[in-house]
């Protein structure tokens, strides 16, 4: 099923996302506003340490109103590639790069309201290789094991949609490791 944009109109640029007003003709040829949050894309990263943990971090989130436990993210910039975003946001969150990046899957993130199309990578043989966070991040480093993150998730205690999805697309790969 497809449907026929009628008129189109970005209604707030903003720093991550813009927003645009679409008038769409549906199937049953009625017509429908819809308003979309324009994403450039993002990614998530699931990086195993040396000692077979998974580096989480802690951030406060305006949005919730509190602090969530969520894996290593970030927006792409513009014409980057996501395995490159990847490379820099893993060292940016956690002070660690990674020499072997997998990428394990994609997804739509919000579909019903957002383009946002998020990247999956498992990331490996981490050593320190910091860079500057961004000036608007707060992060702490808090490191788990396997068992600890799925216990944590089926608990509901992960609260964070990227990084329970990005559990799930991991768990053949490292409950093998």
């Amino acid at each position: 099923m497809t449907v026929e944009v009628i008129d189109r109109k970005t209604v707030y640029h903003g720093r991550a996302f813009d927003v645009r007003h679409d008038e769409v003709l549906l199937q049953n040829k009625k017509t429908a506003h819809l308003d979309i949050i324009d994403h450039v894309g993002a990614v998530t990263i699931l990086p195993l340490d040396i000692d077979g943990r998974i580096l989480f971090v802690r951030q406060y989130r305006h949005a919730a109103g509190k602090e969530l436990l969520e894996l290593p993210a970030g927006t792409l910039d513009p014409s980057e590639l996501p395995e490159n975003c990847a490379l820099r946001e893993i060292r940016e969150e956690t002070g660690f790069a990674a020499d072997k990046l997998l990428k394990i899957g994609e997804f739509f993130l919000a579909p019903g309201y957002s383009t946002e199309y998020m990247h999956v990578y498992l990331a490996t043989d981490l050593h320190p290789d910091p860079l500057p966070s961004d000036a608007d991040e707060f992060i702490t480093l808090e490191p788990m094991t396997i068992q600890q993150a799925y216990e944590m998730a089926l608990k509901g205690e992960l609260q964070d949609g990227k990084s329970l999805a990005a559990l799930l697309l991991a768990q053949p790969l490292i409950h093998k490791m």
